[in-house]
């Protein structure tokens, strides 16, 4: 009888980890390892292939204050996009590339807003049939929704991308007028990859890239560079986001817990991850380029806007995440008072 028991208080012990190791799975589901992962077959990296995501058909379709579709966009109020508002909404000069998996061509809040697209993967469409470019396309739109967007597609129909073809997207970006460069991405650093960063940067473009959700402090590229501005994600209660990559190699946090935007076929749902953190402060820096003026001469101003961005983050008590908490308002404002 002695041994039945202990049997039985064995098996029930063995349940009750197997059901905790269940629920554990269950929570990092919920977080993507976004904008990092390796694929062992084809040695790409691939764009956010974890994100968990929920569908809403039939959305609201405007940005407007008083919209409750808005109002699913938690991290535009946390970042007080709504007040940057009342000095500005961007500028059709200010192009911000989106260097993912493609923009959806039928959705109908994006479509307008594509000024250029090109294709640098092996699919036979610059269009978005994975549904990560899109999402990140909404968040920036929604932030900055007089700026125009370019659709730079160099990741392919599964996500998987290449250092040597996001650096290709990154100059093309750049000599077809993009000020402000989306990077939801993150894969092995390459020499292609820091000498397009770099080209970009002296040729006045601001490039901001995901920190990676790798949930340490190992570095993820082209975040890592110098001339990238590195974005962690944060949740509604200025934590750090699960798993979420952190350390002192990056620069700012924004929001990247289930966040809302647009899908393909005009679809809408949530995803978390750092994509949707740098997402977030692509749209600021399109803000904040739209009143930036070159303060010290050199020649450009995308200094100038990755100061202001920098300089006027809240701080949030998460380690490792850089200045803290980006604040559209707060940049905006800081660089008109400047100019």
């Amino acid at each position: 009888m002695k041994k039945l028991k202990y049997l039985a208080i064995t098996l029930t012990l063995i349940e009750v980890i197997l059901v905790a190791a269940l629920v554990y799975g269950v929570l990092l589901a919920r977080e993507s390892v976004s904008a990092y992962s390796y694929s062992p077959v084809y040695h790409l990296a691939r764009a956010d292939n974890s994100d968990s995501s929920s569908y809403d058909p039939s959305p609201q379709a405007t940005y407007s204050l008083d919209d409750s579709y808005l109002a699913e966009r938690w991290g535009i109020s946390k970042i007080e996009a709504p007040q940057a508002w009342q000095i500005t909404r961007g500028d059709q000069s200010i192009i911000v590339a989106v260097l993912d998996t493609g923009i959806n061509k039928d959705n109908q809040d994006l479509a307008e807003k594509v000024m250029a697209d090109v294709n640098f993967t092996n699919s036979p469409t610059s269009d978005d049939l994975y549904g990560h470019g899109t999402h990140m396309a909404g968040t920036i739109a929604a932030i900055a929704p007089e700026c125009p967007l370019m659709n730079v597609k160099v990741a392919d129909d599964m996500g998987r991308c290449e250092p040597s073809v996001v650096a290709r997207g990154i100059i093309w970006a750049v000599d077809h007028g993009a000020k402000v460069i989306n990077i939801s991405l993150a894969m092995k650093a390459s020499p292609d990859l820091i000498e397009a960063v770099d080209y970009a940067w002296s040729q006045g473009a601001i490039l901001i890239a995901a920190a990676g959700n790798k949930g340490g402090s190992e570095p993820s590229y082209p975040a890592y560079y110098v001339n990238c501005l590195a974005v962690a994600g944060t949740n509604k209660n200025n934590a750090l986001a699960l798993l979420s990559s952190y350390g002192d190699w990056v620069d700012v946090a924004a929001p990247g817990f289930n966040i809302y935007s647009e899908l393909p076929q005009n679809q809408y749902g949530y995803k978390t991850g750092t994509s949707a953190a740098g997402a977030h402060v692509s749209g600021v820096a399109a803000l904040v380029f739209s009143v930036a003026e070159d303060s010290n001469g050199n020649g450009a101003a995308n200094d100038e806007v990755r100061q202001a961005i920098e300089n006027s983050c809240t701080s949030i008590a998460a380690d490792g995440v850089g200045q803290g908490l980006v604040n559209a308002f707060q940049a905006v404002t800081e660089t008109v008072s400047s100019d």
